[in-house]
């Protein structure tokens, strides 16, 4: 059977730059989150998070910076039975051109990254993927990142009409 579905987003996630970004799904299996940045590891480019989603995933066998379709896969979770919610913040610091001057704002991000993921599990959520920074994350940076996912959390928590009611008991 044919059916219809729709992609919603605000344009402004089509900028380039530094981006934090966490990744809600929801499945039978419950919530989980996949944290993530922008900002490449082997060049001065920071893209958007909506050309980050794209990558993610491609669950082509040679595809690259598919890290959530990997995860994914290794939790035996079916992506077409999720559903998905990008909570984009940003762009945390603007694009840089040289090389250079991304490194550092890179290490920064990368420390946010870090940082988010540790600290969600701490509060009990099910993160998947690991991820590794030579820095620690700034906290006052980190908190007010935190409010802000946070807040829009809570909101998909209570508006969780469209999964199976056993899956909320099974949450985490």
């Amino acid at each position: 059977m044919v059916k219809t579905y729709s992609i919603k987003f605000d344009g402004k996630v089509l900028n380039r730059g530094f981006w934090l970004y966490v990744i809600d799904i929801r499945s039978c299996q419950g919530q989980h989150l996949y944290v993530g940045r922008t900002g490449d590891s082997s060049s001065a480019n920071a893209g958007s998070p909506f050309a980050r989603i794209g990558h993610h995933l491609d669950f082509r066998p040679n595809a690259k910076g598919n890290a959530l379709a990997r995860n994914l896969r290794e939790a035996g979770i079916d992506p077409s039975q999720c559903e998905f919610e990008m909570i984009a913040i940003g762009p945390v610091f603007p694009e840089e051109q040289e090389f250079s001057a991304h490194r550092p704002v890179r290490d920064r991000v990368a420390a946010l990254e870090k940082g988010l993921t540790v600290e969600f599990r701490r509060r009990g959520y099910c993160v998947l993927g690991n991820h590794s920074a030579s820095l620690e994350a700034d906290q006052q940076e980190m908190e007010k990142i935190l409010n802000l996912i946070e807040a829009k959390l809570s909101r998909a928590s209570s508006a969780e009409p469209s999964l199976p009611a056993d899956a909320k008991e099974r949450r985490g």
